[in-house]
């Protein structure tokens, strides 16, 4: 394999990448973090099945809205109960358990790199790509579980790669391995199978003959049998087929909720959202497959090919079930950059190209910004980007390797942007704000009262916000109800169209009155 130029090896230490990688990290993935509302569904739902442990001290059986909670292990929802406990119950300290270790993924793919690689420069890359990537840090900061199981994930690839030099290392990666089934079940299976995978390609599977490493199988998963254990006791089968079946083999063989997709969802995913390291991949996947003998040709090989063949063929598709492929997107691309660096012959003409387009992109951007959302921080993000692009242009016009910290400076301070605006979680804008909608029921209604809202879908945020559980009902349904005391949450067209007996109407917020059919 061609020697990676390093002229950074004498500058910083090793522990001052770890700690400057760390704080970059903790800094993008804190910052605003608690600036907009929770997101439907697991943000609302991982904040309401913490806020019941935390108010109840129920740790064992979880429960929401007193109902119990059997979909997924509890590792998150403790972390977030006891942000709660320190911290108090709001948006920030809901976030702050899955960003912090969402975070630590970019010091240790510095980790991972500097082991696969054996070299300094790359590992730099990619630590500095998987920090920047829009995705990875957009996702790392919601209360989610993807952010976290990758960071595990890490950890177990970092403690195989270090068993080559000293056996005990084993001992933390079955523990890691532990970590991950406890924090999002299933995904354990394919993560594993990539692990083991990694392990017969280096012809290290005599690992699995180590004390070490059972040890650390048992010790990593005792909590998770445990829990398991006890929710079978208390619960029997309904835990078993609401667990793996409901929220495991069916994913795969249904499109639950309908979220469905084409084979290559995943790949547009790609496309949509990780320019401009996008650029660099196929030919850090073309140098992966040159140098497959090599340790991290063989893990970018088996971990992309794996994992996206992996979720590819499953009928349910949301975008963070890609998060497990941008640790090995990040390595083949810090390999494409690094031999860029050391070439400095002639860079190919396309990419000027491209990032002039990108560059023109903040143009318009800005412009968007400035007529359609005037965020002044989102003006200033559009500037930065069309800035780091064009600059970035004119660095690979000029044949200088420079073009590469220039991507990740721009990258950063525009994320760093992006995430102290009002808009990095977009999906809020698909339908109604819940914070006024859930004052209006807070201030009308008793606790611990249910209100059914005639709107298609529940939505746990406004669960969340308005202390009382709010259940969607069709217009039948509702017709069934008007000479009940119950509260209603109605849209101004069911509301026109439903003959109320004597309505107490409470108040109004985001279109929707919130009436009684008869005084309470």
């Amino acid at each position: 394999m061609r020697k990676f130029a390093v002229t950074s090896d004498h500058t910083f230490t090793e522990a001052q990448w770890l700690f400057g990688f760390f704080v970059a990290a903790l800094t993008l993935w804190s910052i605003g973090l608690g600036n907009v509302p929770l997101r439907d569904w697991d943000e609302g739902t991982r904040a309401l099945v913490a806020r019941e442990i935390y108010r109840t001290g129920n740790w064992l059986h979880p429960t929401l809205q007193g109902e119990p909670y059997l979909l997924k292990p509890p590792l998150m929802d403790w972390l977030i109960a006891l942000s709660y406990r320190f911290g108090g119950v709001k948006e920030f300290t809901t976030r702050l358990p899955g960003a912090f270790f969402s975070a630590c993924g970019v010091p240790l793919l510095y980790l991972v790199g500097r082991e696969v690689f054996l070299q300094r420069l790359p590992a730099v890359f990619a630590a500095g790509v998987y920090l920047t990537l829009l995705p990875v840090v957009r996702h790392g900061r919601l209360a989610m579980l993807d952010g976290m199981a990758v960071s595990f994930f890490l950890l177990l690839l970092l403690c195989l790669l270090k068993c080559r030099q000293e056996r005990r290392w084993a001992l933390g990666a079955g523990l890691f391995l532990g970590l991950i089934s406890f924090t999002k079940g299933i995904l354990v299976v394919p993560l594993g199978a990539i692990a083991f995978a990694f392990l017969l390609a280096e012809r290290q599977l005599v690992l699995l003959s180590s004390p070490y490493f059972w040890l650390g199988i048992l010790l990593g998963n005792l909590p998770a049998v445990a829990w398991y254990a006890a929710q079978w006791q208390h619960y029997g089968a309904s835990f078993l087929q609401v667990h793996f079946q409901s929220q495991g083999l069916q994913r795969v063989s249904q499109a639950v909720e309908g979220h469905g997709g084409p084979p290559w969802y995943y790949l547009v995913e790609l496309l949509k959202y990780t320019f401009p390291w996008l650029l660099f991949w196929p030919g850090g996947l073309y140098l992966a497959w040159q140098k497959r003998t090599t340790s991290w040709g063989c893990l970018v090989l088996i971990g992309t090919v794996g994992y996206l063949g992996v979720v590819s063929v499953m009928n349910t598709k949301l975008p963070w079930y890609i998060m497990p492929v941008y640790p090995f997107f990040s390595l083949a691309v810090a390999a494409q950059l690094a031999q860029l660096w050391q070439n400095r012959e002639c860079y190919p003409r396309i990419l000027v190209g491209i990032l002039s387009f990108l560059a023109v992109a903040g143009v318009g951007g800005c412009v968007y910004f400035v007529l359609a959302d005037p965020q002044p921080v989102l003006i200033v993000m559009s500037v930065v980007v069309m800035l780091t692009m064009g600059f970035a242009a004119w660095r690979v016009k000029q044949n200088n390797p420079t073009f590469i910290p220039i991507l990740f400076v721009g990258m950063y301070l525009a994320l760093g942007l992006l995430m102290t605006s009002q808009s990095w979680v977009w999906e809020l804008n698909e339908t109604f704000s819940v914070k006024p909608v859930a004052a209006l029921i807070q201030e009308h209604t008793k606790a611990g009262a249910v209100v059914y809202i005639s709107f298609g879908y529940g939505r746990p945020s406004l669960d969340f916000y308005s202390d009382r559980r709010v259940i969607p009902i069709d217009t039948a349904t509702l017709q069934q109800l008007l000479s009940t005391q119950h509260y209603l949450l109605l849209d101004q067209p069911t509301l026109s169209a439903l003959p109320l007996p004597n309505p107490v109407v409470l108040g109004t917020a985001e279109g929707f009155t919130l009436v009684t059919p008869s005084t309470q």
